[in-house]
């Protein structure tokens, strides 16, 4: 099976945490993954677009799928709602020839055409479908066996199953799977399958979202697990930047560490924690990278 891919970085791993960009491509580097950078991709539009003209974001991501098919590779990403909204993007150019023939018409005057050839996948599931969990355990020198590890899998990374349909969106394995990998102790909470509130920050009234944080954030304190961990740069975004927010709005104190993915692994294959970026995250991890100094 081949490790190279055609890499969407999105915005927000980019833009708003780059710590969380760099630590994947060290961690794909590693895994043995070729991962070639979309550059001139644009945003996906995470939704807002889509809600303003659907025409123009079939066509923006339309033109996205399009680079990653001059490269003949699959589109790789490592957020959930790129996965989401390329994959729906696909799913309607793929199912409507006439709407596919309507956004070629305007790619055209880029010199491109989509023609859906390449598949949209994330991370996540390629290593552990791709990389796989053997190879993975073979390569952790640094056991988490000492940390108590909350999934928190997000909403678009299991929903709606008939454009996701990796495993059972009612109660996905993945991320449990790939902890007990690295050595770690997956903890069940109440909110592992909950959504951040990410989407609806800037227009839910009360700061509801931060509620919603707050209540993600203390599931997992609950079950006393050291950190969270989710595969998605906005949930991570959400429940590390905006959980000072929430304690407040709630007045309660939580100190919850959230990791992105790439970093959990990094942690357990030997690299560094400054590496990683864990240093830059808005709740403290210094307990973290005391365990694994």
């Amino acid at each position: 099976m081949s490790l190279r891919y055609a890499f969407y970085t999105g915005c927000s791993a980019k833009g708003v945490a780059p710590e969380l960009y760099r630590s994947t491509i060290l961690v794909a580097e590693k895994l043995g993954m070729e991962l070639v950078e979309l550059e001139a991709a644009t945003c996906c539009g995470a939704g807002a677009v889509q809600e303003k003209d659907e025409f123009l974001s079939l066509t923006i991501n339309a033109r996205n799928l399009a680079l990653a098919e001059e490269l003949g590779l699959d589109m790789l990403t490592i957020c959930n709602t790129c996965t989401l909204m390329l994959r729906e993007a696909k799913f309607k150019l793929d199912n409507d020839s006439e709407l596919k023939a309507a956004v070629n018409e305007v790619l055209k005057e880029a010199g491109l055409e989509y023609k859906g050839t390449i598949e949209v996948t994330h991370f996540l599931w390629e290593v552990i479908d791709a990389v796989g969990l053997e190879k993975i355990k073979s390569m952790v020198v640094r056991p988490l066996k000492d940390f108590n590890i909350a999934p928190f899998y997000g909403c678009h990374i299991i929903r709606p199953p008939y454009l996701i349909g990796y495993e059972d969106p009612d109660n996905p394995t993945s991320i449990e799977r790939l902890i007990e990998a690295l050595g770690g102790n997956p903890v069940d909470h109440d909110a592992r399958l909950a959504c951040c509130g990410f989407h609806s920050f800037w227009s839910a009234e009360d700061k509801v979202t931060l509620r919603l944080t707050a209540m993600d954030t203390q599931a997992a304190k609950t079950k006393k697990a050291d950190f969270m961990v989710t595969p998605c740069p906005l949930c991570h975004t959400q429940l590390d930047a905006m959980q000072p927010e929430a304690e407040e709005k709630i007045g309660v104190n939580i100190g919850m560490p959230v990791l992105h993915l790439p970093q959990l692994i990094g942690l357990a294959i030997g690299l560094k924690p400054k590496e990683l970026g864990l240093h830059k995250h808005v709740v403290s991890t210094k307990e973290i990278i005391e365990k694994v100094a």
